[in-house]
């Protein structure tokens, strides 16, 4: 395909957002033909190494669906795992980033800075938890975060070790590789990795059946022997896991971790890049915790569907690095830093905090039914609409991959987008976006209840 060819087609494609009929339509077998023209190309163009979940070509997204190049109309309960909560081409969010290409799209915030950059900065320090004095800075990618907050930490107290947590998740570079739990497919083959990196064992409720206190007493010890406080920079950790299997950790576990790093002078960073901007019913994961981090990471929600991400923290750890130690070409662009505001704007005038409880109560409820019937479903778990259902072989609890994987590839063929998580691929997780409609929302779930009936 040409440039030109390329254009045209662009041109005659369905806008997005809330316009969009707002129903589940399946006009061919997914994948139809043009998309499957697409993964032909995909295959012939793209690295191998990367991967799709649902083998469309989109061309347009709005609300609660995503429509492909066949005309089929799908369900979205993924939200392009957690990004557009908001909803795609949210009309505020669109006007903003039109306004702002029209202006500039680009001077480097290093070079000639510009007003965006710095009101995201300033609303990122009034939203976090916390009211103590805070300052911010921008990058492009979780994964460019969570590394940031590293460097940050590390400066600020002078110490190298970093501790992260079972099941957890933290990017594909090769520092937050280390970071990562999970081996397959985010590590394997890929190393060595960065150095000064432990894991201590996370509360996993289903799986451990630890008390909070007890489960942080048991991550205190193994990193006391194993790290030591006086060694320790940081400690990172997903108030709630997110690939990690959307685990959500006991009462009292993470107020007890943030009570022994105050104690023991380690920076403790919440990486909330895919539980931020009110996808658990609140703006922060940390909240519905009562804990305050020092440092806190956010990407995905942050900006509508475009990249940017962010370290926000106490002043005094942020401003530890020395001129020109932090930053980077692309971060804070000022697109996306429109979006950005625009999206904070939808999240607090909307309400979607509230929206986002809302959304979970349905999930919560029509999953346990589900679960009632059905003990395959082991678990039901998450806050607000960051909600997931674990799959377990029934006489043994052990995980059920293979019944997990072939659930969701049935719903996508049907006409829903599910994701798959889990340490041990077992869980399927659901991040709707908070512009779906209740009724859109229930048929999806609908269609899981028809899949597992059959599976």
């Amino acid at each position: 395909m040409t440039a030109a060819d390329a254009a045209d087609t662009i041109t005659a494609l369905p806008l997005g957002g809330p316009s969009l009929p707002q129903e589940r339509r399946l006009v061919t077998s997914i994948p139809g033909p043009r998309s499957q023209e697409l993964l032909a190309r995909k295959a012939a163009a793209v690295a191998a190494g990367v991967g799709h979940t649902a083998p469309i070509e989109a061309v347009a997204a709005g609300g609660g669906v995503v429509v492909d190049a066949d005309g089929n109309s799908l369900i979205d309960l993924g939200s392009g795992i957690a990004v557009t909560t908001v909803g795609n081409a949210h009309p505020k969010v669109v006007e903003a980033v039109q306004a702002q290409v029209a202006r500039f799209t680009h001077t480097c915030f290093m070079i000639s800075p510009y007003d965006s950059y710095v009101a995201v900065a300033e609303a990122l320090n009034r939203i976090t938890p916390g009211d103590h004095e805070k300052k911010s800075a921008l990058f492009n990618s979780g994964a460019e975060a969570v590394e940031n907050a590293v460097k940050i930490a590390r400066k600020h107290t002078k110490k190298q070790a970093v501790v992260a947590f079972d099941h957890g998740y933290h990017g594909r570079t090769n520092l937050t590789m280390a970071l990562t739990a999970k081996s397959m497919p985010y590590k394997s083959g890929f190393g060595p990795f960065a150095s000064e990196i432990y894991r201590a064992p996370l509360s996993y409720p289903f799986r451990d059946g630890l008390s909070g206190a007890d489960a942080a007493r048991r991550a205190i010890s193994v990193i006391e022997k194993q790290v030591g406080a006086d060694n320790l920079a940081a400690v990172v950790i997903e108030p709630i896991q997110g690939e990690g299997g959307f685990i959500v950790p006991a009462d009292g576990f993470l107020p007890a971790l943030v009570e022994w790093c105050r104690a023991n002078g380690v920076v403790f960073i919440a990486d909330e890049i895919q539980t931020g901007f009110a996808r658990t019913g609140a703006m922060f994961a940390s909240e519905g915790f009562g804990i305050v981090p020092d440092l806190i990471t956010t990407a995905k929600g942050i900006a509508g569907g475009l990249p940017l991400a962010a370290v926000t923290g106490r002043a005094e750890i942020m401003d530890a690095s020395h001129a020109g130690g932090l930053g980077g070409t692309y971060g804070g662009n000022p697109v996306a830093c429109a979006a950005a505001l625009a999206s904070i704007e939808v999240f607090e005038t909307e309400n979607l905090s509230q929206r986002a409880r809302e959304v979970g109560d349905i999930l919560v409820s029509r999953l346990t039914a589900m679960q009632a019937d059905d003990p395959r479903i082991g678990d039901v778990r998450g806050r607000g609409a960051m909600v997931a259902a674990e799959f377990v072989d029934p006489a043994t609890g052990d995980p059920d991959a293979a019944l997990t994987a072939a659930v969701a590839k049935e719903c996508i063929a049907r006409g829903v987008i599910v994701l798959t998580c889990g340490t041990y691929g077992n869980v399927i997780r659901f991040l709707p976006p908070l512009s779906i409609g209740d009724d859109l929302l229930n048929e999806g779930l609908d269609v899981l209840a028809d899949v597992l009936a059959t599976a």
